[in-house]
């Protein structure tokens, strides 16, 4: 193509992105609803699986960018790789929280952060089975259903309720056993719930004080990560570093402190 593509105001971006997302969030329900949650594949492990919605969903995403934005790129977990010429990036996770799908637990979402040169820039986390839909705009704010969301104000640990989670490598979730019975005591409780973008978003309106995990890949964290850090919460890796597959902690910027001086004694971003 040799037109130059149109530039977008955030606002109207995200409108898109947001009717994208439902779009495939309505499609990942029929699939559930008709029961075609075969694994299809696997990829980093025996238990880290694809289905054929996963598959299909992004496909239609990537459809849907390449009809509205064609000039846009787009990356996927499931293979998406699509180049572009307008700055701007789809980073797309078809269904966040594959395994919960399959065995049929409410806790998924489909995930699309749009992220231009300066990070992700628009975020929508939609959850099919709940109706709930996370957005976020870069400087503008983070909401929930259109409702203006905020993390929590705890910062002591010992009254923080934290969200983590593990990777599918054996290795890997050794190691982060390890580090978990170190936090469990120190803090109210834990809990895991198998959706990083969503867990992300749980920080943003404060059904998590904290949440922190090693392994995120750029389509886990890009749009919950905005929503997160629009709602008030420090999102970032240890020691100051950049939140990354090595480490993701996201809280309001009290705990954060105290969360980050924890971990980062615990040497919780060790690779494994």
């Amino acid at each position: 193509m040799t037109e130059t593509p149109r530039r977008w105001e955030p606002r109207e971006l995200l409108e898109l992105v947001e009717s994208v997302a439902r779009a495939a969030g309505q499609t990942a329900a029929r699939y559930r609803e008709s029961a075609q949650v075969a694994v299809t594949s696997t990829k980093s492990s025996p238990t880290d699986v694809v289905t054929a919605a996963d598959t299909a969903v992004e496909a239609q995403i990537r459809a849907a960018v390449a009809e509205q934005r064609p000039f846009d790129a787009v990356v996927g977990e499931e293979g998406a790789d699509v180049s572009g010429t307008s700055g701007l990036r789809w980073v797309v996770d078809p269904i966040d929280g594959t395994v919960n799908y399959v065995y049929g637990s409410s806790r998924y979402a489909v995930s699309i952060g749009v992220e231009d040169d300066a990070g992700t820039l628009v975020a929508v986390v939609h959850a099919p089975a709940t109706g709930e839909t996370f957005t976020a705009a870069r400087g503008h704010g983070a909401w929930l259903d259109g409702r203006p969301i905020h993390v929590s104000d705890c910062g002591a640990l010992a009254q923080a309720l934290v969200g983590t989670g593990f990777g599918y490598r054996v290795e890997r979730r050794r190691r982060q056993v390890e580090v978990l019975s170190a936090v469990v005591p120190l803090v109210r409780d834990i809990r895991r719930a198998g959706a990083a973008a969503l867990d992300l978003c749980d920080v943003a309106c404060g059904r998590l004080d904290a949440y922190y995990e090693q392994g995120l890949q750029p389509w886990d964290l890009s749009a919950g990560g905005l929503v997160a850090s629009e709602a008030g919460a420090v999102v970032s890796g240890l020691r100051g570093g950049e939140p990354g597959e090595a480490m993701v902690v996201a809280a309001g910027p009290r705990l954060h402190t105290n969360l980050d001086l924890l971990l980062s004694d615990l040497d919780a971003d060790r690779p494994s």
